[in-house]
């Protein structure tokens, strides 16, 4: 029965390439393509989940295909599935379709509705690698390409102000979680010494050892599991992105923040739970989260002005429980509450248009106002400031924007003096010179050659964050942020031996070919007007959709998304940072979490948004 599980991710696979290359745009071929692949998939989830059951419901896994192999060092795609897989897989298959159904009538006549439908297939693609997924690596791809398709969906208004920015939001956001999974699968590669499969962490025994061996490092890779599972599921602090990834469609709202993307932070957590189970410390910090999450998002959701911010706090509120169900061992209640919960937010959101107008007419005939109360007393007190405080969400925006990106952008500011002509002269005389003192490092003493990771590593952060915090000239963000990685991925040479030049060429192989064909276009770009500032949106995609297509791709190439050897290339970096030089770790970490915000930003800034020339409609600030 294993070899039928990759049958899953094709049927997605093949459906979107079919919606990415019907260019007649005709509605009715592409919603068909959506509804017949979502119906065979959900027709071949169903089949294979009722033999399953009547084989005695046995834990399959294999491994599919090896990506890349060195020594010890394998990356492989792999599948598992268990009663976890059934579950998310039947909810998921089944919702994709009524979705899909639905969103033929809801988007008729869209200017957007190809780009919707193969969104959406892209996104069940991805959604499916996830839940398949018998390591991390195959989970981290489908994961990838969910935050890929968030911030395609949340900007799908792409005229409007509030959806580009609100999709650069949820990224900067969904980045965190990136980050956390790729440090979790950095430390487990050093641990476990090869790509830990799922099934291997059901073996009590052999992981029991493995804490005792090594109870700091395990503790680690708990803390990234947990800190990802937060960020995709929007628990405390991160919440405050749910809601404003409602500027999307009501029919992606509803399939991806409203029943499937939400619920993979659970996901994570069932499925990595034989890891950190024995952990006190962390299953006491999951249910204190989910707790707090739950009390805190449903005086939010109560206050709420807008139908889809409500729900979308509701639904927070109830990941919350289930968070704490995991953590105490509930599993199968938590799947219960996931299908469940999954199941009603979709039917809320897309419900929603009509709801609204209910309840307008119903408050406009019923309304009637509550009896005055004793404003003096201690509970009136304490429910008003609650109420307040609800009303402002907390702050939770303020909070993340203040502690997160405040200080990379006032650094970025203080890097100001790095002009032009310095640059070029820094990126001469400090890369030739590392890279001949590397070339001859045997006569040069280990202690002054052991600093040029560090250094190499902390220039190449700095440049990316003065490509993050750019408000000038795009084309010179566009270099900073490339040179930057350049810089990353020689600290890299410098620190380890083993990482040898074919392995250097994996990675350059789509990184720097995305560098290139980036320049190129922002350089056609400045052609037309002379004016790719930053600090205004420009819309582009009006007058030069290609051009904004290749660049996008051009993004995604360049911070290692799985289009192009790059990805793969990631994980050869990270496998060669020993677990003892966190410093370095710090600055790569930090590096990869803002390369991406900072292409992404200039993707934004020059292509979506309101077009600058007032021939083109012009859409209203807010949606």
């Amino acid at each position: 029965m294993a070899h039928l599980l990759p049958f899953f991710l094709w049927i997605p696979f093949i459906g979107f390439l079919l919606s990415l290359f019907e260019f007649r745009k005709k509605e009715f071929i592409l919603s068909t393509i959506a509804i017949v692949t979502t119906s065979v998939h959900l027709t071949g989830v169903i089949t294979f989940i009722l033999f399953w059951l009547w084989k005695a419901n046995p834990t399959l896994d294999i491994k599919h295909i090896v990506l890349y192999k060195a020594g010890n060092m394998e990356i492989f795609i792999g599948f598992y599935f268990d009663k976890i897989t059934a579950v998310f897989a039947f909810v998921g298959s089944l919702l994709t379709f009524v979705v899909a159904i639905f969103s033929r009538s809801y988007l008729h006549r869209e200017q957007g509705f190809k780009r919707f439908f193969s969104t959406l297939l892209l996104f069940f693609l991805g959604y499916n690698f996830i839940i398949f997924s018998g390591n991390f690596e195959t989970l981290f791809v489908g994961w990838e390409i969910l935050g890929v398709c968030s911030f395609l969906l949340i900007t799908f208004y792409r005229d409007r102000y509030l959806p580009v920015k609100n999709g650069l939001k949820v990224i900067s956001i969904y980045r965190l979680g990136d980050i956390g999974l790729m440090l979790a699968m950095w430390m487990s590669h050093h641990l476990w010494h090869e790509n830990i499969t799922f099934l291997k962490l059901t073996d009590v025994q052999l992981v029991t050892q493995h804490i005792q061996e090594h109870n700091g490092y395990v503790l680690f890779i708990a803390w990234m599991i947990v800190i990802a599972a937060a960020v995709k599921s929007a628990q405390l602090p991160f919440s405050s992105w749910l809601p404003r990834a409602m500027e999307g469609p009501t029919s992606s709202s509803a399939i991806f923040y409203g029943s499937l993307s939400v619920h993979l932070g659970i996901f994570i957590l069932l499925r990595t739970y034989p890891y950190w189970e024995s952990i006190t410390i962390i299953k006491i910090v999951v249910i204190l989260t989910g707790i707090a999450t739950s009390i805190v998002t449903i005086n939010i959701a109560k206050v709420q002005s807008s139908v889809k911010s409500q729900i979308a706090y509701s639904s927070i509120a109830q990941i919350g429980l289930m968070f704490v169900e995991v953590a105490l061992g509930f599993h199968i209640i938590a799947l219960i509450h996931f299908t469940g919960n999954a199941f009603l937010r979709t039917y809320q959101l897309l419900v929603s248009p009509s709801v609204l107008s209910y309840q307008i007419h119903d408050m406009f005939f019923n309304f009637s106002p509550k009896k005055q109360v004793d404003k003096s007393s201690f509970l009136s007190r304490l429910n008003n400031s609650f109420y307040i405080l609800s009303v402002k969400e907390w702050n939770l925006d303020f909070i993340l924007y203040r502690f997160l990106w405040t200080p990379f952008k006032w650094i970025g500011k203080k890097l100001g003096f790095l002009n032009r002509k310095l640059f070029v002269f820094l990126i001469i005389v400090l890369y030739l010179t590392g890279v001949f003192c590397n070339s001859f490092y045997t006569n040069i003493p280990y202690d002054a050659f052991k600093f040029f990771p560090y250094i190499f590593s902390l220039i190449g952060l700095m440049l990316i964050i003065r490509s993050f915090a750019e408000r000038g000239n795009a084309i010179w963000a566009w270099i900073f942020a490339v040179t930057g990685e350049l810089f990353i991925v020689t600290s890299i040479v410098f620190l380890n031996e083993n990482f040898g030049c074919h392995q250097m060429l994996i990675y350059l192989s789509g990184s720097a070919i995305s560098a290139i064909v980036g320049f190129v276009c922002l350089q056609k770009i400045n052609r037309i007007d002379n004016d790719i500032d930053l600090n205004q949106f420009h819309g582009y995609v009006y007058e030069r959709p290609v051009i904004a297509f290749i660049f996008f791709l051009s993004c995604l190439g360049l911070i290692g998304l799985p289009i192009t050897p790059t990805f793969i290339g990631v994980d050869l970096l990270f496998n060669h940072i020993h677990k003892h030089e966190e410093i370095v770790m710090i600055f790569i970490a930090l590096s990869f979490t803002l390369i991406e915000i900072a292409v992404l930003r200039i993707y934004a800034r020059i292509f979506l948004g309101q077009h600058k020339k007032p021939y083109h409609v012009i859409a209203y600030r807010s949606s």
